[in-house]
């Protein structure tokens, strides 16, 4: 059957999945967005929907003074004996550790920390009983870590011993362990996350080697191809229930060399070599639609185009920066979500009064409708935000004692704020037109048209230009030193055909 890459779009970078009976299980990065790591569950590998975040309390998950591209780091998923285990590292607060649960879709637990340097921490489950857990050497990834630890505790049962440094690439990292056939197969990435990642592999008869290279790496890889989806890489195996196998992996869909959607979920099929070596895909490269013998599709329903906030807790696709202190209410006004000011800005390194999701999609339109008296310095609105420094916003504030909408672009160092007409009612509906190579921001006269204030390009909120390893949020802010609440009374994402 054919299916379409990438399976999950948008900002959901190294992939790791788990199968239980017929069910997958699939968890993503997240940095320094809160809360931490969503969980996805599918029945057929192409068809994803999110059941819940595996870091959801701030004891699990500080952020505190955290960059964006900080926090959280490549995270992990297996299932052992009735409990899923979730493995990551949030690079500024306390370094590698795991949580564990017997329902995903629920609570975790409190993170049992392991004393090892590095990133893109695994745990593997021996036949034996026993349980390695493997890592990076360090955040620039000169060799993969291995040691025992025991389960329970995360104290460390032997010394770290560096296993292999993979091929000769830059960075090698994010290790998976499998075991197939009576050898110990180590997966990695390498070539960095970006242009030059690749996937490669090699195998030992034993966890700490030595590994033989598979004659055939990379078994992943665009790098130097002029093809849609670049950056294949950081790639995790799953056996189906019918003995095929896949991967899943990250990638990112460039647009004149400069990606803002972030780096995505993406899926291929695997096939064994005669003498017993893994290939993604084919022979290496995939394609935007993939011809394989997949599961028989099973296909959750639809997200609603618009939030009406009738709920009584915010949907699995809202997130904060950093941390979940916003003052926010979906009680205060039915139907509205309230958002009080905090003082703190979007350029700010702190915890903005944000609520966004990710922009999944080249071609979405967004849009809400607001209710907002701003005081002498206040301003709340509609933003693309992919960090302080790199975004967009449009918004209604205090200009020369009138409420005006304003519309403002930060790039690097350079911030510019205009003022465009004065509104009268305190009732606004705001609008971003998104297309590949640019947003077009917008408000609604009176008289029910929509007009138009500005443009800026996608390319200017891209990784190649902000840097770091996220993607574009757009969502809803208040930066209203004086506490002055702004009211939405829905938020609008729409794809365009």
């Amino acid at each position: 059957m054919k299916y379409k890459n990438p399976v999950i779009p948008g900002f959901y970078p190294d992939p790791s999945v788990c199968r239980v009976g017929d069910d997958y299980y699939l968890v993503t990065s997240t940095f320094a967005y809160f809360p931490g790591v969503p969980i996805f569950h599918s029945k057929d590998l192409v068809h994803w929907r999110q059941i819940g975040h595996c870091l959801t309390r701030e004891s699990q998950l500080p952020l505190d003074g955290s960059g964006i591209s900080g926090g959280i780091f490549a995270p992990t998923i297996r299932y052992h004996n009735g409990r899923f285990y979730m493995v990551t590292t949030n690079v500024d607060h306390g370094g590698h550790f795991y949580v564990w649960t017997e329902d995903p879709a629920g609570e975790w637990s409190d993170p049992i920390y392991v004393d090892q340097p590095g990133i893109d921490p695994i745990l593997f489950f021996d036949d034996d009983g026993k349980v390695y857990f493997t890592s990076t050497n360090h955040l620039y990834s000169t060799g993969i870590l291995l040691c025992e630890i025991d389960l329970e505790t995360g104290k460390k049962l032997t010394e770290s011993r560096t296993i292999w440094t993979g091929t000769g690439g830059a960075y090698p990292e994010a290790p998976h362990f499998y075991k197939k056939d009576g050898y110990y197969y180590l997966m990695l990435a390498e070539g960095g996350t970006e242009y030059g990642h690749m996937v490669t592999i090699a195998r030992s008869q034993s966890p700490y080697g030595p590994y033989e290279a598979c004659p055939y790496n990379p078994i992943l890889s665009h790098r130097s191809l002029r093809h849609p989806i670049q950056a294949t890489g950081h790639a995790d195996l799953i056996e189906d229930q019918n003995g095929n196998w896949w991967a899943v992996f990250l990638g990112i869909r460039p647009i004149f060399n400069s990606h803002h959607l972030g780096r995505e979920t993406f899926l291929a099929p695997v096939r064994w070599t005669e003498d017993g070596w893994p290939i993604i895909g084919n022979d290496g490269f995939v394609e935007l639609e993939m011809e394989a013998d997949t599961l028989p599709f099973v296909e959750w329903g639809g997200e609603d185009e618009t939030d009406d906030f009738d709920g009584t807790a915010l949907g699995m696709k809202w997130n904060f920066i950093r941390s979940p202190k916003v003052d926010w209410s979906l009680d205060e006004r039915k139907g509205w979500l309230a958002v009080k000011g905090s003082g703190v800005g979007l350029p700010d390194k702190g915890t903005p009064a944000f609520i966004g999701r990710r922009q999944q999609h080249f071609d979405c339109d967004i849009s809400v409708r607001m209710e907002y008296d701003p005081q002498a310095e206040d301003e709340a609105g509609l933003a693309v935000f992919m960090d302080e420094r790199h975004h967009y916003a449009i918004g209604v504030a205090r200009h020369e004692g009138k409420r005006a909408v304003v519309f403002r672009r930060q790039i690097s160092s350079l911030v510019v704020k205009e003022y465009v007409t004065a509104v009268e009612s305190d009732v606004v509906e705001l609008r971003i037109e998104a297309n590949p190579l640019t947003y077009v921001f917008a408000y609604r006269t009176p008289d029910g048209q929509w007009q138009t204030v500005g443009e800026a390009e996608t390319r200017y909120v891209s990784s190649e230009v902000a840097g770091g390893f996220t993607g574009v949020y757009i969502g809803m802010y208040n930066e209203s030193a004086a506490g002055t609440k702004a009211y939405f009374d829905w938020f609008k994402y729409s794809v365009k055909a």
